[in-house]
Parts: C-alpha cells; structure tokens; sequence
C-alpha cells in the first residue's frame, strides 16, 4: 500500500517526496515548497489537454475503423483514402520549407556521427556498463565474438586467435588512419608518420591518439601489457571512440509500474548526473564496484592538453502520453499523466548537471535531452514543446534548454514528419526510426482492413521503405544535418556480430548518422561502419533528393489472396506466442523489461515492449479476420509456454507457466493477445502494468 502526503493539492507519494525533498532538490536553489506548486500548476494546465490528446486518438481510430470496414475486401483507392484521411484531420497539410533553430547542441549529437545504447534505466549496472562505453576495445570486441571468422579455443588466451584479432586490428588502421608508406604491421613505434598528419592528435606516455571522421582511436602502448610484450611496437591494445550517445531508458525496457520504481528511476538518472552511481557485485567470489569512468587526458602534438569525454553522452527516454503513474494523485483522484511527471522530474535532475554540481560534466554546451516516445502527429510534438516551455519556466532555466528527441515509430507521425518537426523546430535534436513500434501501429490502425501479411513480409512491404528513406530526406531538408540526429533502430541480435557488420553499414549508408545497438560490445564494432562511411558527406550527396511520395507510405500491408497452409499459419502463431510469452514472463514476475530473450529457434533478441507490440497486434489480427481460431491461438500459447519454461529451466527464479493456471504471467500473454484489437493504439502498457501490479500485490 502506497503512502501518500500532501504537496500543493497533490497526493504525493511519500517515497517519492522524501526522494525529492532530500536528494534531488538540495543544491539546485529550489525550494520544496515553490517545486511542488510548479508541479500542481502543470498538472492543473496540461493534464485535462493530455487527455483530449488521447480522446483525439481514439476518436480518429473509430473513424478509420468504419472506414475500413465499409471497404473490406475491397481494393483501396488511393486517392480516396488520403481525401479521408486529410478530412478527418489525421492527415495535415505540409508545412512550407522550414530549417530547425536548435542551438547549444554537443558535438556527439550534431557534429560527430557514431552508436547509440540504449539502457534500462532500473538496472544500475547496465547504466554504468553504457555510460562507460564510449570507449571500447577492439582487441576484446574481435576476440570475443564471431566478428572475425572462427572462435577462441576455450581454456586461456589463445594465442592463433589473438594473432588473428591483431591482425584485423592493424588492417583497419590501415583502412582509416593509413601511414605515410608501408602498413600498421610493420609499425615499430615511435611517432607514426602518417598519410595525412592531420590526424595523429596526441600522447599519453607512449600511446597513441588518432582521429578519423571526427572518431578518436586511441593505440595502447603498453609493454609489460602481455600482449604488448609480444608486440614490436609493444601494442596492447587499439581502443575505438564507440558510443558517442546513450539514451537512458524510462519507458520500453522497463518495467516501473509504481511510485517505489519510478523514484528508483529517477535516483539512477540522479547518480548519472552527479556522476556518483555506483553499483556493486560479485565475481569469482568478490565484490567488485562499478562507477563512472573519469575524463581521458592527452598530450596534443604541440603539447597542450586535450581533454576527452570519458563517458557517453546521455539522454533519457521519459515515457509518452498514454501512462498515468500513481506516483501521484492529482486532486479530485486519479492517477497523474507518467510523461508530465517524467518531463518535470528528469529535467530538474538534470540540473546538477548544468549547474556543474558533479564529479563529471554530460553536457558541455549545457542543455538537458530527453526523448520522447509515442507520439501521434504535430498535435501532440506541439503539446510536449509547450510541456517544455512550462517546465523550463518552473525551474528558472533559459528557453530551449531542454531538447526533444522525437520517435517516428507511430504512423500518423511518420505521416506528417515534416509538421512534427517543425511544431518542436528549436528544441529538436534527434529522429529515429523503430521498425517494430512503427509495425505494431501500421497493424492496429489498419486492423480493419483485412488480415495482415506475416511478420517476415512485412520488412519487404512498400511502406517500409517508403519510411525509412523519408525520415532521412525530411530530416535533411529540415537542416538537420550538423544540427541534430537522424538514428535508425537496433540491431536485435547480441550474439550475431558478423552479420551486424555485414548488415549496419546501411545505416549510416542511408545518411543517417546515429544507430541503435544492443551492447557495448556491439556499439564497439558499429563505430567501424562510421569510420568507413563519411555519414555528414553522405548526407551531402543526399539533401537534393526528393522525399518519397506518400502513397507507398500509406499502403497497408494486407495479405490480400494469400492462402496460407494450416502448417504456415501454426508457424507463425507459434513464433508470435513465443516471442510474446518469452518476454512477458520476465516482464510480469520479475520485473525485466529488456533482456536478451531466446526466440523460437533458441536465438538471443533484446526484446523490449516493441517486440511485444507487434507480435500481440499481429495475432490479435489474424484472430479478427479468421486467418484462426480462437482455439488455435490458444494452442499456440500452451505449446509455447512449454517451450519458454524450458527455455528457463536454470532460472531459479522461474514461474512455470505451462498448465499452471494461477501464472499470471501466462494471464497476460493471453490477454494481450485477445484484447489486443481494443488497446489503446495496440500499446502493450496498460495490460502489462495491470498484471505486474498483481505480482507485486501479492
């Protein structure tokens, strides 16, 4: 049971007024009671519009349902179906040519292209390992991994693969620092003289730092290092600039259902920004201690200092407009809207940090950037830039000083990109497509159109195309270049590096100049694509291009004369059951709102609510337009959950599910998929949070 006090007609909760109080707001020149009347103030401006935002959602979403429905089985005229959508208002009119105003950007965001993590902001330790990764060994990064053909031999070093590590390390400096004459290999220390001076920066002691496309490479010298004693040159290591940015998650990779885990968040973003999170564990028996790493010092060639970041530069995701938390009550009863409070609260942490209060500085250029997920249309990106006008007037910092990062991963977003821009044009500093938040809303907002193609198809479908190329190109005639991020999405296979590379390089190929990845190990590696590809060059020879139609955009992706085999159709059933009960399970007994998660073919995924979206949509689907049964889908989730309880068979945490009718979990997952057609925008959240509630209940 939740205790509450009272704050400026707020029910609070008493743990997150104690947080408040005692922790984030000492030091900052704000006084309790003046922080909680701003807070009272917002909610008293910006709640009930919340609301008719959704109301609006939903009101648009019955209008094409009947639309649709009066047309099924019917070829989709183009014409007609953008007539209606324009005069229903989901469509609006493209604004005239505009460019962002966005300024006191930090060069990782709009000057230097490079990974993204993103991490769960619950778990402490995977926040340091992510903050920390802004440099990665490569050495590691090809030793560990299936980057390079073969593998380690267990037992020890082993010395043929580490001969083999090294000698793609030195290939790639070829490729992108090259010497004056002769190769890396035959490099026997000493300053290098390289091809182009230029990019040889500095020292510490004897190692190395280079630059490339604005990414530093830094070459450790070290020779009592065991490696670098066998080296010629006594190299012990090359170290890659990897993640540039992470994006500390609020919102899809985790699951924070209360008032106790949003103050364990929002202390975890307090730690980031004093720069004293810690988190201790054990390891071969001893308690070892995580913190964040210090500032990297150089001697430049012409001997002054240079200073480089240690840690990525962090942005957090707060959650979007659909949430309310009982973290607090406004007055009157209710639960308060979850993304107001995140704006708030997230913000005023963040100024420790612009107030240089920490042991480290995030942001040099001082601004605070928080993403913002989940958005419908121009309508709602105005509401969040007026949020933050709100906010930023509370807390007494200057306009603009909060940025926005904006997700295209809903439809009617990436249908009108261009007036979502400029409703935030000078906050805005990041876009990112998301394939599979932007799939499971292109199912639910035509689920009654007919049945859908299956999920595999659907990444040949005409609309995807059509939305990745148009984010980059509206991005670009936005100004986004050297100014603000345009990101792809993750690469959802941790333990797939070979094919990563082979595959990743089409981001930054496409002119975009940010991507996701799944581990620092990961992002280690995708720093190589940005070395090979001049991302600002790239987007050069693509700003004259012209932004794809929106026809293709708009085509639903239906399966109109396919007849699957009964076979088929279990196959895909069963691949969506496990996907939803593999994650669903750890998210409703165990809290883990992103993990690596084995799919149907015992395959690692970082699955996070997206994934779960589009597979209980797709279901949900195929139940509505009798592709099958009830029974069937049934079927499915029972054989699956024998395979998940196998799948989790050394948890010793672990709730069996199969034939255990008081799994909750299981619960979930089945109403997921059954109600899936009456969700919200077919948003997993309100189900989830509803059943996790239940376990910690009890």
């Amino acid at each position: 049971m939740t205790d509450y006090v009272e704050r400026a007609g707020l029910q609070v909760a008493a743990i997150l007024a104690d947080f408040t109080e005692k922790q984030a707001l000492p030091g900052l020149g704000i006084e309790s009671a003046n922080f909680w009347q701003g807070v009272a103030d917002i909610y008293a401006k910006f709640a009930p519009e919340n609301r008719a935002l959704l109301e609006k959602r939903e009101t648009l979403q019955a209008k094409i349902d009947d639309w649709l429905r009066a047309r099924q089985g019917q070829p989709i005229d183009m014409a007609e179906y953008k007539a209606f959508l324009s005069e229903i208002g989901y469509l609006v009119p493209e604004p005239a040519a505009f460019s962002i105003g966005t300024g006191n950007v930090d060069d990782e965001v709009a000057r230097i292209a490079g990974p993204q993590l993103v991490v769960p902001v619950l778990n402490d330790r995977f926040v340091l390992n992510a903050a920390n990764a802004r440099w990665g060994s490569l050495y590691d990064a090809l030793y560990g991994t299936d980057a390079l053909p073969g593998a380690a031999k267990p037992g020890g070093y082993d010395a043929e693969r580490g001969a083999q590590v090294i000698a793609a390390a030195r290939d790639l400096l070829d490729e992108v620092v090259p010497l004056a004459s002769g190769s890396w290999k035959d490099y026997a220390g000493g300053d290098p003289v390289l091809a182009d001076p230029a990019q040889f920066i500095g020292r510490n002691g004897e190692s190395l730092l280079l630059r490339h496309n604005g990414l530093h490479i830094e070459v450790v010298v070290d020779r009592e290092h065991p490696i670098g004693r066998g080296d010629k040159a006594g190299i012990a290591d090359v170290v890659l600039e990897s993640a540039l940015t992470t994006i500390v998650d609020l919102e899809d990779s985790v699951a924070a259902v209360d008032a106790e885990d949003k103050t364990l968040a929002y202390r975890h973003w307090l730690g980031l920004m004093r720069g004293d999170l810690e988190a201790s564990f054990e390891k071969s028996g001893k308690t070892m201690t995580r913190a964040l790493e210090a500032d990297r010092r150089f001697a430049a060639t012409d001997g002054t200092e240079i200073t480089l970041p240690g840690r990525s530069l962090l942005f957090v995701r707060n959650v979007g407009h659909l949430m309310t938390t009982p973290a607090i009550m406004l007055p009157g009863g209710g639960e308060a809207p979850e993304g107001i409070l995140d704006g708030i609260m997230t913000s005023m942490i963040a100024m420790h940090d612009l107030k240089g209060l920490g042991r480290h500085r995030n942001s040099r250029a001082g601004s605070v950037y928080i993403v913002k997920p989940k958005m419908h249309g121009p309508e709602e990106a105005g509401f969040t830039n007026r949020l933050f006008d709100a906010i930023e007037d509370m807390l007494g910092l200057a306009r603009y000083t909060v940025k926005v990062g904006v997700m295209d991963e809903e439809r009617r977003t990436s249908a009108n990109l261009a007036a979502c821009i400029e409703a935030v044009k000078d906050r805005i500093v990041f876009i990112n497509t998301g394939f599979l938040d932007r799939t499971g809303d292109e199912i639910h907002t035509s689920m009654r159109a007919g049945a859908m193609l299956r999920k595999a198809a659907m990444k040949e479908a005409d609309w995807i195309q059509a939305y990745e190329d148009r984010n980059v190109r509206i991005g670009l005639a936005a100004g986004f270049s050297g100014k603000a991020q345009i990101g792809k999405g993750m690469w959802p296979s941790p333990d797939l590096m070979a094919d990563m590379m082979k595959a990743k390089i089409g981001h930054p190929m496409s002119g975009a100049n940010t991507a996701w990845v799944p581990s620092p190990t990961a992002a280690t590696l995708h720093a190589i694509h940005y070395h090979r590809v001049d991302v600002f060059a790239r987007q050069a020879e693509l700003a004259g291009e012209a932004v794809p139609a929106l026809d293709k955009l708009l085509t639903i992706p239906l399966a109109q004369g396919t007849n699957w085999s009964p076979e088929e159709i279990r196959e895909e059933l069963d691949n969506n059951a496990q996907g939803i009960l593999g994650y669903v399970v750890r998210w409703i007994d165990q809290g883990v709102g992103c993990s690596k998660v084995p799919d149907i073919h015992d395959v690692g995924l970082m699955e996070d609510r997206a994934t779960l979206r589009i597979s209980s949509q797709h279901m949900a689907n195929w139940l509505l337009h009798g592709v099958c049964s009830e029974e069937e889908a049934d079927a499915a989730l029972a054989r699956m959950a024998e395979k998940v309880d196998g799948q989790n068979a050394g948890d010793p945490l672990y709730t069996r599910m199969a034939g255990n009718p008081d799994s909750i979990a299981f619960k979930a997952a089945r109403a997921l998929v059954f109600e899936g057609v009456t969700q919200p925008s077919g948003y997993t959240e309100p189900l989830l949070h509803a059943f996790r509630r239940q376990v910690k209940g009890s």
